[in-house]
């Protein structure tokens, strides 16, 4: 089906949105009509003069400030909020081998930024009675992996509740919220994991694919999710299609999760 102008006249925010499936929900976005601005650390590889760049590190303060003012100097409004940016830089090896500073930078990248960036778009969105916030979390918000990324399942929990909690507060002046936790998603970052997996243990990458499916508890559908299989679950949440979805938990995952 064709959903080419839907978003006509929308103006859609996407951090993290310079790869992976920050740039597929961006472009997603694009298609459907909207202007769309990116925001990332860094310049993305492969510039879209339709995708809006701006340069901001939103695990600080100051960043979501200078973000949040320069898009309504220029736009003037925001209408979709997508809070993609998230990661986890975290060394494995458990709670012993995490410091401080390891839970601080986890907790202020996946919980904080998207806090402080609603905190500035919500004013308008609620003066103008209408506007859509997809908070992206993650399954490890309900399946943390404590070897590896436990301050980042954290803070990914922390999102969903946080999420839920808004949601009751702004649906009912005009504001949707929502949250989308993918499972594992093959990024290009991803690719790149699996090469070192393969290498670093002499196995095929397709053996190296298996053993991280295997560590999650393996992967129903058989493969992990496909950047554009996520966006494309962000598109319709953040179109009018989805005008009466607001304050739920939408899980991308290939049933990963073993529970209800």
């Amino acid at each position: 089906m064709d959903y080419q102008n839907e978003l006509s006249g929308k103006t859609a925010l996407v951090t993290g949105g310079t790869k992976g499936a920050g740039r597929a929900i961006a472009e997603r976005l694009k298609n459907a009509g909207a202007q769309v601005i990116i925001i990332a650390r860094n310049q993305p590889e492969a510039p879209d003069e339709a995708l809006h760049f701006i340069a901001a590190d939103l695990s600080k303060p100051e960043g979501s400030i200078k973000a949040a003012k320069e898009v309504l100097e220029k736009f003037g409004k925001l209408d979709i909020l997508v809070n993609n940016l998230g990661g986890s830089d975290t060394p494995g090896g458990g709670f012993a081998a995490l410091t401080n500073q390891d839970w601080e930078d986890a907790i202020q990248g996946n919980l904080l930024a998207p806090v402080r960036l609603d905190r500035a778009f919500l004013p308008q969105m609620i003066e103008n009675k209408s506007g859509v916030i997809i908070h992206i979390a993650s399954i490890q918000g309900k399946l943390p992996l404590y070897d590896s990324t436990l301050p980042y399942a954290a803070a990914k929990a922390g999102l969903i509740n946080y999420s839920k909690g808004l949601s009751k507060e702004v649906s009912a002046k005009g504001v949707r919220v929502l949250t989308v936790s993918p499972g594992w998603i093959m990024t290009e970052a991803s690719i790149r994991m699996m090469e070192r997996i393969s290498e670093s243990n002499n196995i095929s990458v397709e053996e190296a694919e298996k053993s991280v499916m295997d560590a999650l508890g393996g992967i129903p559908f058989g493969r992990p999710a496909k950047p554009e299989e996520v966006a494309e679950l962000v598109g319709f949440l953040a179109s009018p299609r989805a005008s009466y979805l607001t304050g739920t938990e939408y899980v991308i995952d290939g049933g990963t999760i073993p529970t209800i």
